[in-house]
């Protein structure tokens, strides 16, 4: 279906900027992608409807880190930790992965993304060895309909090629969907001056930076912070810090006073001995803390999975400091939140008027959640993937009576 103006009508709606909040039986029009009202009894002559009689109509889910070629090689490390990961995943699966290969575990990735009803990832993409294996990765995400972030991390032996790759793949998406960050591999994976090249070849091409800091113990996160703000890279270009669990209050706050944030992976950060999820304090800082499914080579793919595993994890804090953290939350990091980390909030993550119709419809009659009494709660802790009946993103239907559809 290549239509992108419809009406949704007869859905329960729920919003989340913002704050989630449920506006009850409303209807969605959708105009040429975007989202043109949303109210009781509307009227558009001409649009075809989405009948979504007995559904939850929400946004769609925003994953914040996601390294979605792993979808070609899933479950292949389930009960390990990040250094046996990091060895055989990356150190040795990686490598033999042809531009094929990568191709296809990013489609299939990004498939099983818009079954569950996540409409926007962020793409962190390691296995940029060769320019064909860029090229392969950009396509695949392109070609899906999918809202993107393509997290560009060059991997390959020649170093100089990082810079002249960058600049090629930045003027390469002028797309609507798909957009670029730098995925950088410094300064606590990577050697400094490869970091600092990172940093550099961002603010030249004006995309933000996604890394992994703050997850090897409290002395790398600070040295790693330290580094950032001696070169003068703390806040220009905009960070977002995965698996911060090791910064103290004290580094938070300087992330919040740099416009800094962070993806939380909650499944892989207490499978992989990461640590446990800095949710809670990086909230309480200031800071906007998003969700990622991380790989699914040792964890669950969904959001739904993401957005218990982080109430639970959360509310179960040993000093009790998280028994008000609440479902509701889960759902805003799980939408705007996400939208805002990726850097997109003007964009999707909300049912805001002008912003792209990226919406996915829920069966609230499927036995997981018949009987709800708080939608939000519900969707939370008891839907899944088979509640997802249908899924925009920019207006064009992606899933359709819990079947994908061509875009």
């Amino acid at each position: 279906m290549n239509n992108n103006s419809w009406i949704v009508k007869n859905g329960l709606v729920i919003d989340t900027e913002p704050q989630p909040v449920v506006l009850g039986e409303v209807d969605v029009l959708v105009t040429a992608g975007r989202i043109a009202a949303v109210g009781p009894d509307l009227g558009a002559e001409g649009i075809e409807v989405i009948d979504a009689t007995g559904m939850i109509v929400l946004p769609g889910f925003v994953d914040s880190h996601r390294h979605t070629w792993q979808a070609a090689i899933r479950a292949v490390a389930p009960d390990t930790t990040l250094g046996d990961y990091v060895a055989h995943v990356l150190g040795e699966l990686a490598p033999r992965l042809t531009p094929d290969d990568v191709h296809a575990g990013i489609a299939a990735g990004v498939r099983e993304c818009l079954h569950g009803g996540i409409t926007t990832l962020l793409d962190w993409s390691h296995v940029q060895f060769t320019p064909e294996h860029t090229d392969a990765a950009v396509d695949a995400l392109t070609a899906s309909g999918v809202r993107a972030v393509f997290g560009f991390c060059h991997g390959g032996a020649d170093k100089s090629l990082m810079a002249p790759e960058g600049r090629r793949i930045r003027e390469a998406l002028t797309g609507d969907l798909v957009s670029m960050a730098v995925a950088a591999f410094g300064p606590e994976f990577g050697d400094l001056e490869r970091a600092a090249g990172e940093w550099r070849l961002a603010r030249e091409l004006d995309v933000p930076v996604s890394v992994h800091m703050g997850g090897h113990g409290v002395e790398s996160a600070g040295r790693g912070l330290d580094f950032l703000d001696a070169h003068g890279f703390l806040g220009a270009p905009r960070t977002t810090y995965i698996h911060a669990n090791h910064y103290t209050d004290e580094h938070l706050k300087r992330i919040a006073g740099s416009g800094g944030s962070v993806s939380v992976s909650p499944f892989s950060e207490m499978a992989l001995a990461i640590g446990y999820p800095v949710t809670g304090r990086a909230r309480a800082a200031g800071v906007p803390a998003s969700l990622s499914a991380d790989a699914v080579t040792s964890g669950p793919g969904d959001m739904f999975a993401m957005m218990r595993a982080v109430h639970a994890l959360e509310r179960g804090r040993a000093d009790a400091a998280g028994l008000g953290f609440t479902t509701r939350d889960a759902l805003r990091m799980a939408t705007i939140e996400g939208a805002e980390v990726v850097g997109l909030a003007e964009v999707t993550g909300s049912l805001r008027v002008g912003k792209q119709a990226d919406l996915q419809l829920l069966r609230a009659s499927s036995p997981s959640m018949a009987g709800a009494q708080d939608l939000i709660g519900a969707v939370v802790l008891n839907a899944d993937t088979s509640a997802v009946d249908t899924v925009l993103v920019a207006g064009r239907v992606l899933k359709r009576d819990g079947m994908l559809v061509a875009g």
